[in-house]
């Protein structure tokens, strides 16, 4: 069993560094991974009506089909940035999507894996933009504006909801791993998270058993992602 997890790529233009160097990388990954997880914010935003895409974002969803079609199975949950992203990728494509919370057993290690976003509960401002963007008003509000304006403006959104969400990066992955721990006493043997933006991989002796906490990083500064293979967990790099 070998798996990946990546997230917070958000690829916005087909001129961005990262751009270029994912598509390297899902490349790299054909035929040598069973499963890849995008822990969201892959995308910087998602808006999709009528299988109508932002035409950017084409060529990289390509090369997951090609991931996909190799026979790597892909596990896509939504971030803060890419929501509502079911009706195209499940019920289009038949990609599972998680809009929050999954739990999955990988070579019997019971594995808890979220974009993250809803960790910190204490982020009132977060949290109820988070409720707003998702809402029944807000998907019809929506609905009515045209694809290319509704492109053109996601950008000031996208701003907007990386001013509310990380406060601190480091005071974040802390409180990521005080979650992680509590986890653990549920019985989870890992929890693997995105959103925080820093990489990072912690494992901890309860009661005879490895538990691991991992923070998936970015690919804006750190382009990392995690690795599991046979049992073990390793942060890794792409370097160019």
């Amino acid at each position: 069993m070998k798996a990946v997890f990546i997230s917070d790529v958000h690829l916005r233009s087909e001129k961005d560094l990262r751009y270029q160097r994912v598509l390297g990388f899902l490349n790299r990954l054909r035929g040598e991974v069973d499963d890849l997880f995008i822990a969201g914010d892959f995308f910087d935003f998602w808006f999709c009506r009528n299988g109508d895409i932002y035409p950017p974002f084409q060529k990289v969803v390509g090369k997951l089909w090609e991931l996909r079609d190799s026979g790597t199975r892909l596990h896509i949950f939504e971030g803060n940035h890419d929501f509502s992203m079911g009706s195209w990728f499940f019920e289009k494509n038949g990609v599972d999507v998680f809009p929050e919370w999954a739990e999955f057993a990988l070579d019997g290690e019971r594995i808890l894996i979220s974009h993250g976003d809803t960790v910190d509960i204490s982020n009132v401002r977060y949290m109820m933009l988070r409720k707003i963007l998702r809402s029944r008003a807000f998907c019809r509000l929506e609905s009515m504006i045209p694809s290319k304006v509704i492109w053109k403006i996601a950008a000031l959104s996208s701003s907007v909801s990386k001013g509310l969400t990380i406060e601190s990066k480091e005071i974040l992955v802390e409180k990521m791993k005080e979650f992680s721990l509590k986890k653990f006493e549920e019985g989870f043997d890992a929890v693997v998270l995105g959103h925080c933006h820093i990489p990072v991989l912690r494992q901890f002796e309860i009661s005879g058993r490895t538990k691991t906490f991992a923070a998936l990083g970015d690919w804006i500064e750190h382009y990392s992602y995690l690795l599991f293979e046979r049992g073990r967990f390793t942060l890794s790099y792409d370097r160019p």
